[in-house]
């Protein structure tokens, strides 16, 4: 009988220390949703920094955008909404504007470099390709970057600054005029181009009526017309 009384207290007194304790939690939960905390200064913190800070004060962190700016270094934070030392309920947000880096960059030095390089650079250092112009010049390889505009060293400029370059197209190449090799053998023609350098590339054979084989019958580029050295030379001879 005694254990079965001691037993009723035991149960009562666990209900009533389970009732206290829900009450408890319930009642703080209350008081914090209503309870005002300063808003701390988040200025030049890191998203992570800011967001242990706020939980501290039961507040919760939004990244609203980027911007750039030529202080604060890349993703820390910039401003905030509401400002620091601002009154709040707890369990509210506070929304912040983080650091895209500076918007002025330095113009990178492409002399030399490949077109394909260049570009690359200007990509990866936040400007853009701006007008390209070639010339031929016998002090640059074909391809190269002669020259820039804005020049390296100018100090720093907005990004997406369009960078104009100058391309060599290498050393100009003369140019001679073509002669009439029709009726002429071929064999003997041939050799002579190809010893001056000329580039002979394709030779058709066809028929032609009353016409010994081995004699040109038809060529390209026409007689007349202006050629490099490195433009391909065609000839059809009869067989």
């Amino acid at each position: 009988m005694v254990n079965e009384k001691i037993l009723s207290w035991a149960i009562i007194l666990l209900f009533g220390l389970i009732l206290f304790f829900s009450s408890a939690i319930l009642t703080t939960r209350l008081i914090l949703r209503g309870e005002f905390v300063t808003v701390p200064d988040l200025r030049n913190k890191t998203p992570e920094e800011a967001r242990f800070e706020l939980n501290q004060r039961f507040l919760s962190l939004r990244l609203q955008s980027t911007e750039y700016h030529d202080e604060i270094e890349k993703g820390r934070i910039i401003r905030q909404e509401p400002p620091a030392g601002s009154k709040i309920r707890t369990n509210r947000t506070v929304s912040v504007v983080i650091s895209a880096g500076s918007e002025l960059v330095e113009i990178p030095d492409l002399t030399n470099k490949s077109l394909e390089r260049a570009v690359q650079i200007l990509a990866s250092s936040g400007l853009a390709r701006g007008v390209i112009a070639q010339i031929h010049t016998p002090q640059y390889p074909a391809g190269r970057v002669i020259a820039q505009q804005p020049k390296p060293g100018v100090g720093r400029v907005k990004r997406m600054t369009p960078v104009s370059l100058l391309i060599s197209q290498g050393e100009r190449e003369p140019k001679f005029i073509m002669p009439d090799l029709i009726g002429h053998k071929a064999d003997l023609i041939i050799v002579q181009l190809k010893n001056l350098g000329f580039n002979v590339a394709n030779i058709r054979s066809s028929y032609y009526p009353g016409l010994k084989s081995g004699i040109i019958i038809k060529q390209s580029p026409p007689h007349g017309y202006p050629v490099q050295k490195r433009s391909l030379i065609t000839l059809e001879v009869s067989r």
